[in-house]
């Protein structure tokens, strides 16, 4: 592990020595364009020695992320807000070379009670055996490998105060199921895999009219689990390159575990995404396209029609986004940024049952701000964000996240 490190580190080394100076103009273009080289591998580099670090028998890690949220709504009848929304530690135990544990504990809304809003819950907690690079076995309550933002969510990964509505309200961020999987490297191709057999949704526990299929998310709380779910997703990484999908697919009926309208039901959820990030110079450019659809939704209305409102039976969304780092020296970074979102989630209408498409499940969502980095994990965050269906979420956001 340390001879590879030290010859990543000498191949980084040698790339900031010499790739600058061949397109540098003058002495000045040439120190500006090697510090941000620099700049730019001193958090590599921290992440690699991390990850070499616990490489030996018996090692513990401590980490965590965190961040502080403030919405301020143009709409009057909206109150503003301010919440310490996600509070997270994490351990990691490395028992020998091979087998290893990994786990993180979430506080939500800073207060967890029968009368207040927060939650205290389990985001990850298993178990994972490598045999080698290209074959990793993995057991227990993991995050599903769909998109971007659901494997790497901490506050300084990502643009803007909020988490993007695609990957929140399609792809219900932050997706964990209990299960087994499979993962590794094919080679040095740049490609991974990662295919498991998990839980999935209960159709049953609908209740929220805008979020797709997000509430029937069991968390790997007493799951149903008579219907399971495959996925599989590939990824190709390169330095400045992400390019990948996946695939989640099952049956989410529980045979009426939940409600008895769903007995001897499939409703079959199928949920896909294709995604891809390039960073090259000061620019960074990332964008993602989700689809998915529920089966039997209009047996699955007989759930939800009395809550007032229809099954989802198709959701789509895609978003573009591009930032640009205007300054970067040492620690400090910032960077201006632009994102635009559309969702679209189609619902079984139903006249007899009185449900109908809500309007706010066809919407676009513009963003405009800054990520203020005052050091590589630590970050402040202001945007504007205008939605062109449901005028009343038009809001400034103000933020302070961090991961360590």
């Amino acid at each position: 592990m340390h001879r590879r490190f030290n010859k990543t580190l000498f191949a980084l080394a040698f790339a900031c020595a010499h790739a600058p100076f061949a397109q540098a103009q003058s002495t000045e273009q040439k120190i500006e364009a090697l510090q941000q080289e620099i700049d730019r591998l001193k958090t590599d580099v921290s992440r690699m020695r991390a990850e070499a670090a616990p490489a030996r028998e018996g090692a513990t890690s401590i980490f965590g992320y965190g961040e502080f949220n403030y919405n301020r709504f143009r709409d009057s009848e909206r109150t503003s807000k301010a919440d310490l929304r996600r509070f997270v530690l994490g351990f990691g135990h490395r028992f020998n070379d091979r087998l290893s544990l990994h786990s993180e504990l979430e506080l939500e809304h800073a207060i967890a009670s029968h009368e207040d809003e927060g939650e205290i819950e389990v985001e990850q907690a298993y178990l994972n055996y490598q045999f080698s690079d290209a074959v990793n076995v993995k057991g227990g309550l993991f995050l599903i490998p769909l998109g971007i933002l659901n494997l790497t969510h901490e506050p300084p990964t990502y643009f803007g105060v909020e988490r993007n509505a695609v990957e929140t309200r399609i792809i219900p961020t932050t997706w964990r199921e209990l299960g087994f999987g499979m993962h590794g490297a094919l080679g040095a191709s740049g490609l991974r895999y990662d295919v498991g057999l998990t839980t999935g949704f209960n159709s049953g526990k609908l209740d929220e009219p805008t979020t797709g299929i997000r509430s029937a998310h069991q968390e790997g709380s007493q799951a149903d689990a008579r219907d399971l779910s495959l996925y599989g997703a590939l990824n190709y990484q390169r330095p400045g390159l992400l390019v990948g999908g996946g695939i989640f697919t099952g049956d989410t009926g529980q045979n009426g575990q939940a409600n008895t309208a769903l007995r001897g039901v499939q409703a079959r959820l199928t949920l896909w995404d294709l995604h891809a990030k390039y960073g090259v110079g000061r620019l960074d450019l990332q964008a993602l396209y989700a689809r998915g659809t529920l089966g039997d939704a209009e047996r699955v209305n007989e759930v939800t029609a009395p809550l007032g409102f229809a099954a989802p039976k198709s959701m789509k969304g895609w978003y573009g986004q591009a930032a640009y780092h205007v300054y970067r020296r040492g620690d400090i970074d910032i960077a201006p940024f632009a994102r635009i979102e559309r969702i679209d989630i189609r619902q079984q209408e139903d006249a007899s049952l009185g449900v109908f498409q809500d309007p706010n499940n066809l919407e676009r969502i513009r963003t405009i701000g800054v990520n203020f980095y005052v050091h590589p994990q630590v970050v402040l965050k202001a945007d504007l964000q205008r939605y062109d269906t449901d005028r009343t979420q038009d809001r400034f956001n103000l933020g302070l996240g961090y991961m360590f």
